[in-house]
């Protein structure tokens, strides 16, 4: 239960989040590379890590990492000590600061598929009385159940469509 409390939090939630995701591929990283922090060529492995997972984990659309020039640019920003490599408190800004446009898409793929596609699925029932044979298992069906499996299709769709 506490959990779902944690999700309600929002912001919190997703800062902690990004500070895992952060800091397992760090880890990752650094163990590969045995480097201490991260020079550019392992950051750039590791945003392709984070978008990999992004795109196999999250649901919404095929999301592309940014690019070499971008992820120079923001390595740049998060470098405070400017040395040219990112230690891990600096890498979890730079997580944050690539992260912060993804999660923004897959919000609104999430509201797309949990709560505009029910409210789609209930205000359509009716259209589909005249539809032979469909029309009247549709009407029998709940709202409930009808607006979850019309939802259920939507995001499988998305997932694999």
């Amino acid at each position: 239960m506490g959990q779902i409390f944690d999700k309600l939090n929002g912001k919190q939630w997703r800062q902690k989040q990004i500070r895992l995701i952060a800091a397992k591929v760090y880890d990752l990283i650094k163990i590969e590379s045995a480097a201490v922090d991260l020079t550019f060529p392992e950051l750039y492995v590791a945003v392709f890590r984070v978008y990999n997972d992004i795109n196999k984990y999250l649901p919404g659309p095929h999301l592309d990492p940014p690019s070499e020039e971008r992820v120079r640019a923001m390595m740049e920003e998060c470098d405070l000590n400017l040395d040219r490599v990112l230690d891990r408190e600096e890498f979890v800004k730079f997580i944050e600061l690539l992260t912060a446009d993804t999660i923004v898409v897959v919000s609104r793929g999430l509201i797309m598929a949990l709560v505009v596609a029910p409210i789609l699925a209930i205000a359509t029932k009716k259209a589909t009385e005249g539809v032979p044979g469909v029309g009247m298992v549709v009407q029998k069906l709940p709202n409930s159940i009808y607006a979850s499996l019309v939802t259920l299709a939507v995001v499988c769709y998305r997932n694999f469509g």
